[in-house]
């Protein structure tokens, strides 16, 4: 039975009504139900630009704050500018027979004007008289589909000063074998070529740095090439098997022409530089092909 207050009694139906829906409420032995967690959104999957499709190896950006780790995207390669070692950090490049063509070679070597207002461009005189040659990171030879991407191959923010032995026969020996292994078509490679350290031996003995002091000399010139059969979504398909190349050089004059000499392993050349190389693989698989030093044919 309902027990009404006198005040309820004269407020007439209306309000007996509102009274006894309030009390049936407040009597209810039913939970309040269990609040529904709202579904996240699904991010889209990443994109990197195409020449950074295994990774950005030590997380360049363009920004202006981060003058020595500064990323420069160009239509053909990617790469991570010191500002104040006047030389890029590592170059990284995908390679497809559409790369090669009949372009000549342009040796147009320039000064990089895309580089923040302010900081200094390295010259093409900047490396005169050094003993130490304008060394590629992305070759010339690996662009010549067009006038103009073989011509982007000469800015200087692609150039490292390299021992002339060390660029002009162990360095190409080991270019002429990785554009070799695109084999007509069948295959596709990615490279990622830096260097680290300070002090070189060019053809007019030592220096650690040129352009009064502007250009650091490299101590060691690094590179992993990636070698894949000709498809689609590559960072996906590199697996235990993918044959991946890693070698490290002295910057010298008493460089054996044999590249194969200095193979070496990906963990390697991280644990020397800090970069964390094919970044975008799956980490089970980064740790298969990383720990392994290459033994295939040259």
């Amino acid at each position: 039975m309902l027990f009404l207050l006198p005040a309820l009694r004269r407020s007439g139906s209306g309000a007996l009504l509102l009274a006894v829906a309030a009390w049936v409420s407040s009597c209810s032995s039913s939970p309040d139900p269990t609040p529904v967690a709202p579904v996240p959104p699904v991010s889209p999957p990443v994109v990197l630009p195409e020449h950074l499709t295994l990774g950005n190896p030590s997380g360049a950006v363009a920004d202006v704050q981060q003058p020595t780790n500064y990323l420069l995207l160009k239509p053909q390669y990617a790469l991570s500018y010191h500002r104040d070692r006047g030389t890029p950090n590592w170059v990284s490049w995908h390679l497809t027979l559409d790369n090669r063509g009949s372009a000549d070679r342009q040796d147009d070597f320039r000064a990089d004007n895309t580089l923040p207002t302010g900081w200094y461009q390295v010259q093409a005189t900047s490396y005169s008289g050094s003993g130490f040659d304008r060394g590629h990171n992305c070759p010339s030879a690996d662009r010549t589909n067009t006038v103009a991407d073989n011509s982007a191959t000469f800015l200087m923010t692609n150039m490292i000063p390299q021992a002339p032995r060390n660029n002009q026969q162990t360095w190409a020996n080991l270019e002429n074998f990785t554009r070799a292994q695109l084999a007509n078509g069948a295959n596709e490679v990615y490279v990622i070529m830096g260097s680290y350290g300070t002090g070189g031996t060019g053809s007019s003995g030592y220096k650690t740095t040129l352009d009064q002091g502007r250009v650091t000399v490299p101590m060691r010139v690094w590179k992993v090439v990636v070698i894949l059969p000709t498809g689609d979504t590559d960072a996906s398909r590199v697996n235990t098997a993918t044959r991946v190349i890693a070698v490290d050089t002295p910057n010298d004059q008493s460089i054996s022409t044999n590249w194969g000499q200095y193979r070496t392993t990906v963990d390697a050349i991280e644990a020397a530089t800090g970069y964390d190389l094919l970044s975008a693989v799956a980490p089970a698989v980064q740790q298969a092909v990383e720990s392994r030093i290459d033994d295939g044919p040259m």
